[in-house]
């Protein structure tokens, strides 16, 4: 029997990076078609609200999130890994990476590497040509967390 998952503590507020892979690191989400599977279930969800998408990058065999969960971290990862395998009966590894957003600098460091993921695997020459991406143009996003952001100090 599988030991428990480690509790995470409160994670229905703040803004997380996320990490999740494919099965075995296979090559599942390659495809056209189970890319825009993924894209769908991922954007189906944020429509009903359970999270607010601030971006993203599928990549073959993974993805990265910067997410603000409504609810609790686990349960937008349940919907979106399960919402994925109940449609195209693929399987994921069990558990994800997160790791907490701290501050602006911690946030543009994160979107920085979601968008230049698909650049460093030589999948494109420059981010906005990755289709399954929130660097390409024509998504909309919801904006980075007000709390993260810079305060402007008045003198």
């Amino acid at each position: 029997m599988a030991a428990p998952a480690p509790h995470r503590g409160n994670t229905g507020s703040g803004t997380y990076f996320i990490t999740a892979a494919t099965f075995q690191k296979q090559q599942l989400l390659q495809s056209d078609r189970m890319a825009r599977l993924f894209l769908d279930v991922l954007l189906h969800y944020r429509s009903q609200n359970k999270y607010l998408l601030h971006e993203f990058v599928l990549m073959p065999d993974h993805f990265h999130l910067l997410i603000t969960p409504l609810s609790t971290l686990e349960r937008a990862l349940q919907l979106i890994k399960g919402g994925y395998s109940f449609r195209a009966k693929k399987i994921w590894e069990k558990s994800f990476y997160d790791r907490r957003v701290r501050d602006w600098e911690e946030y543009c460091a994160f979107r920085q590497y979601i968008h230049r993921n698909p650049v460093k695997r030589c999948l494109v020459a420059i981010p906005a040509e990755y289709l399954y991406s929130s660097a390409r143009s024509g998504l909309v996003l919801y904006a980075t967390p007000q709390w993260l952001k810079p305060s402007v100090l008045s003198a």
